[in-house]
């Protein structure tokens, strides 16, 4: 990536339509965050949807051809679907290249009986249904930190409260991390500051999001935000390519998720979807290096947080009762 102070940074198109009396109107400095993220940067990387260990391969070869930075890489189908000796091996290759690896908590609610979910409405959607899905998510976090996995995906609030009070109590380990799913992410200032009170990390917000909208969580929050720069289509597809240095500024500490829109889902993945997962995994690191691309083009890619970094700073919590 080029040095962002060697050139001052610009807005996409500003010079040419400057030229042609159309500029935009200066930013405003008050729009700005001004928080970032402990040890310095004002932004991350991650790589959704990595389903496995060859997945993973393919994303850090891929990374490794087009020199893309990644601070974390995430899994969506749950360790429930991944062995010991899979958890291991992901495990240790992202340790080798110092990524966090993030993998999914549960059961969830679109997977198991409740028709709701398959209604317009769509019912209690991701959330654990009952004691028994509360239990599950529970089984897969211990097993998962037990095997040195250190991020922790979630996707209903009981098992965010649950899973902080269980890492408060020494269940879990201290420096585990809560991420909330964006599946579920918070609309408003007052949900972002809950999720965080409740727990959470680092906090997936829906990427239809206005640029006003991330201003203002910033107004009550420091906790990380993650936003998908590219969205896959069940949510809702947006491609923001262009936003990504005033998603920054607005919205650091932040990380860019590099989705996939126009692709198939894939979880719960497995075998019989191997060729897809694989070729979208490859894809995915493409699509950020075509986002890292933009920002060095208009000078705005200084301030990336440094590679191996992962902790989310201090956050404020609801009390824990004894």
């Amino acid at each position: 990536m080029t040095d962002a102070s060697a050139t001052a940074p610009r807005r996409p198109g500003e010079p040419a339509l400057t030229a042609l009396g159309l500029s935009a109107p200066a930013l405003d400095p008050a729009d700005a965050s001004r928080h970032t993220f402990p040890g310095g940067g004002r932004w991350r990387t991650e790589v959704p949807s990595c389903e496995g260990p060859e997945a993973l391969a393919v994303v850090l070869k891929e990374a490794s051809r087009l020199d893309v930075p990644i601070h974390r890489i995430s899994q969506g189908s749950g360790v429930w679907m991944l062995t010991d000796a899979e958890i291991t091996e992901m495990v240790d290759a992202t340790a080798e290249r110092d990524i966090e690896l993030c993998l999914f908590t549960g059961p969830r609610g679109t997977w198991d009986i409740g028709g709701s979910t398959r209604t317009d409405s769509g019912g209690a959607g991701l959330r654990a249904r009952g004691h028994d899905a509360v239990a599950g998510c529970v089984e897969d976090a211990v097993r998962a930190t037990e095997l040195d996995v250190k991020c922790l995906l979630v996707a209903d609030e009981g098992v965010l409260w649950t899973l902080h009070r269980a890492r408060a109590a020494g269940l879990l380990p201290a420096d585990t991390t809560l991420k909330l799913s964006a599946l579920v992410g918070p609309v408003n200032p007052a949900s972002f500051a809950v999720y965080e009170r409740l727990g959470a990390d680092s906090i997936n917000v829906p990427s239809d999001l206005t640029l006003a909208h991330l201003t203002e969580i910033r107004r009550v929050s420091a906790t990380p935000m993650d936003m998908y720069i590219e969205a896959p289509d069940d949510l809702g597809g947006y491609v923001r390519m262009y936003e990504v240095a005033e998603l920054i500024r607005r919205g650091a500490p932040l990380y860019l998720k590099f989705g996939l829109a126009k692709a198939p889902g894939i979880y719960p993945y497995g075998h019989h979807m191997r060729e897809l997962t694989l070729a979208t995994a490859k894809e995915r690191v493409r699509r950020g290096r075509l986002a890292l691309d933009l920002l060095a083009r208009h000078g705005a890619d200084g301030d990336m947080a440094p590679l191996g970094s992962r902790l989310p700073g201090t956050q404020s919590r609801f009390e824990v009762s004894s």
